[in-house]
């Protein structure tokens, strides 16, 4: 059985902090195969809020093979609203 998690991994910097804000988060989707380390997908920069409620139904995500990114967030999104991505000026 495949499972997911979240990884946090900001952001962090300051600088990004006084131009955005700060609630906004990002890092990556790990993905747990039954091997000793996770295969990975980037996960960019969203709100805090989305993040918060990605994490919490990825957590619950099990399947029989390793979906797409794209999938993921395809699945995620017909139960869920949109995720309020961050757009870099």
């Amino acid at each position: 059985m495949i499972t997911y998690s979240t990884n946090w991994m900001g952001p962090i910097n300051n600088d990004f902090i006084k131009k955005y804000g700060e609630n906004w988060a990002g890092g990556r989707i790990d993905i747990y195969t039954g091997g000793p380390y996770p295969e990975e997908y980037s996960l960019p920069i969203m709100s805090v809020e989305d993040w918060n409620s990605f994490s919490e139904w990825i957590h619950t995500l099990k399947t029989e093979t390793i979906w797409s990114y794209d999938n993921i967030i395809e699945e995620y999104e017909k139960t869920h609203s949109k995720i309020q991505w961050l757009r870099k000026d």
